[in-house]
């Protein structure tokens, strides 16, 4: 594989991994474990190796009861992007539209229960829309994909090697990433809750396969 393709495997591998480990995307780990194993030695295939093995070990009532109190009980595991930078306010809303509009220009269109910036869907439009344009979009939103890995580390969940994969795709991290980072680790996202329609909140992801 080139080095394109092997970003579009560990893109794509990492878009079924960070789902809620239902049916579907356990249907499907079979074929994401095959692909990572075509991978060449180094940082993304052994993260995400990591936790496919615990995927194989773990019973299924347990793995979804550790997503639900993983993403869906903790703020700081937030797989919302814009929520790192907007929290919930108005201008959440308007970068979730700019989100949406350049996914149709890369060719992904979303089911209606998506939000653009839900990370599973950012690696899908990686991996299957534009490549170039989806690793950008995670640059952009750095600062957060790092606090939410060191976020899972700090929980001591199996799904941080699923985003220090992620983490391996993008350059540096850069002492301006670090510095922002830390900023919104300090801070916190902003707090102001209005302006998101029209993306009411997704259904509580723990309950759907």
């Amino acid at each position: 594989m080139t080095r394109g393709q092997d970003a579009v495997v560990v893109c794509q591998a990492a878009s079924v991994l960070l789902q809620y480990p239902g049916e579907t995307v356990r249907d499907r780990v079979p074929v994401v474990t095959t692909a990572v194993a075509a991978l060449p030695q180094g940082r993304p295939r052994t993260a995400l190796s990591g936790f496919l093995q615990h995927l194989a070990r773990t019973p299924a009532r347990e793995l979804a009861e550790h997503y639900v109190a993983t993403f869906d009980r903790r703020r700081r595991c937030c797989l919302d992007l814009t929520w790192w930078t907007d929290g919930e306010t108005r201008r959440r809303g308007q970068s979730l539209a700019l989100l949406k509009e350049r996914y149709r220009h890369g060719g992904l269109e979303l089911r209606s229960s998506e939000l653009p910036d839900y990370l599973p869907v950012v690696l899908e439009y990686a991996a299957t829309g534009d490549l170039a344009d989806g690793l950008a979009l995670l640059q952009e939103h750095r600062a957060g994909v790092e606090l939410l890995r060191l976020a899972l580390r700090d929980a001591r969940s199996p799904y941080a090697d699923v985003v220090e994969a992620v983490c391996a795709l993008l350059p540096g991290p850069s002492p301006q990433d670090r510095a922002a980072a830390q900023r919104l680790a300090q801070a916190g996202p902003p707090t102001e809750a209005v302006g998101l329609e029209p993306y009411a909140l997704a259904p509580t992801r723990g309950v759907s396969t």
